[in-house]
C-alpha cells in the first residue's frame, strides 16, 4: 500500500485530465463505430462476419490509440487502462455500428 501512495504522491491523478482522456476515447470509439458500420454495410457483410469485423476494428483502434496517443504509456493517461482503453465503450458503440451497418447495407442492396 505504501508504494501505491508514494506513486500517487509522485504522479497525482488529476480528475479533469482523466475526464478529458475518457471523453476523447469515447469520441473516437463513437466515430469509428459508425465508420465500421458504414464499411460493413458497403461490403455487404452479414451475421457473424459483420460483428467480427466490428470487434477486430475496435481492437485495431485500441492498438492505434495505445501506440499513437498514449505512446505505450497508458498508465500515465488512465486510472484503469484495461477497462478504459481496451474494454470501454465497446458495447456502447455497438448500437451505432448496427444502426449504420443496416442502413448502408439496405442502401447498397436496394
Amino acid at each position: 500500500m505504501a508504494s501505491q501512495e508514494r506513486e500517487l504522491a509522485i504522479h497525482p491523478i488529476v480528475a479533469e485530465s482523466v475526464h478529458h482522456n475518457t471523453q476523447i476515447i469515447s469520441n473516437i470509439r463513437s466515430l469509428t463505430s459508425s465508420l465500421f458500420g458504414i464499411a460493413s454495410g458497403i461490403l455487404g457483410l452479414e451475421s457473424y462476419s459483420g460483428f467480427i469485423f466490428y470487434l477486430l476494428g475496435t481492437l485495431l483502434v485500441s492498438v492505434l490509440v495505445w501506440i499513437i496517443l498514449c505512446k505505450r504509456e497508458q498508465r500515465s493517461f488512465f486510472q484503469s487502462p484495461v477497462a478504459e482503453l481496451w474494454g470501454g465503450e465497446v458495447l456502447g458503440g455497438l448500437s451505432s455500428f448496427v444502426l449504420t451497418w443496416t442502413l448502408f447495407y439496405g442502401l447498397v442492396r436496394a
